[in-house]
């Protein structure tokens, strides 16, 4: 137990604003001790990277499953790591307080959990009912002797929602909640990032997607955090799409330099 509060404890302490956590996000075991022996300092899930490798899309992912995968994780490795469990699980915040002690006995060091409802004719939960959601979450995180490093996600930006007021006033009520991170995936735009960090007293995220600012930028505006989601999981994918395709119509064989490069990672990596 001293052990893992510990890992929570440190996880909680590589979040400095002006020195973003780079946070990969592995989808097995194999990618989490490829990413520990590059050197990253702690790891997160991914739902829709777990999802792919079950032949499914985002969001199909049940409880159990999701919390089976996470300690698959945690066990490859010593790092800290953190869990995406999605919107907890359950529309209701006794719910959503239920799945945090099973975080705990996947040896978690953290996880978050967003407001998006699952659901396309109301894709974001209400803000009050969002609210007490964190709070019902942050206070089963919190209530033993390890610290459950509790992410609230605002989910406008990827629901067609682009609402940067609606967003900050969210993360504003999920900091006093008792969130111990914030993030609002989607965000793009420097000056948001910068208005959305002043506005907040807690470590904020920000998602590295394509026309996001590169991570010394995001270290200017304070920013606390980056992670990539599913990113490095699709392009794992997209690599054997390209490869295949390769094979199946020209019947060449260039793919085997990179092959080549990705055998030599893991044999370094797995035999470490």
């Amino acid at each position: 137990m001293r052990d893992h509060a510990e890992t929570a404890r440190r996880f909680l302490e590589l979040h400095q604003p002006g020195r973003p956590l780079l946070l990969p996000n592995p989808w097995d075991q194999g990618s989490a001790r490829l990413l520990a022996w590059l050197g990253f300092e702690a790891l997160a899930t991914t739902s829709s990277g777990f999802a792919a490798t079950l032949g499914r899309l985002d969001g199909s992912v049940t409880r159990s499953e999701a919390l089976s995968h996470a300690a698959a994780v945690v066990a490859a490795t010593d790092l800290p790591v953190s869990a995406d469990l999605e919107n907890g699980f359950a529309d209701d915040p006794d719910g959503v307080a239920e799945t945090m002690p099973l975080a705990l006995q996947a040896g978690l060091a953290g996880c978050s959990v967003e407001d998006a409802s699952g659901r396309r004719d109301d894709p974001i939960y209400d803000a009050r009912l969002a609210a007490e959601r964190v709070r019902a979450a942050a206070e089963a995180a919190h209530r033993g002797p390890v610290h459950l490093v509790l992410t609230a996600r605002a989910e406008n930006f990827l629901h067609g929602r682009p609402d940067l007021g609606d967003t900050i006033a969210r993360l504003q009520a999920y900091q006093e909640a008792g969130a111990d991170v914030l993030y609002a995936p989607g965000l793009r735009r420097l000056e948001d990032i910068r208005q959305l960090v002043a506005s907040v007293d807690r470590p904020v995220n920000v998602l590295a997607v394509s026309g996001a600012p590169p991570v010394a930028e995001l270290a200017a505006a304070g920013v606390s955090r980056v992670s990539v989601g599913g990113a490095f999981a699709f392009a794992a994918v997209g690599a054997v799409v390209e490869a295949a395709t390769e094979l199946r119509d020209a019947g060449t064989y260039g793919f085997s330099d990179r092959a080549g490069a990705g055998r030599d990672a893991a044999r370094a990596a797995f035999g470490s």
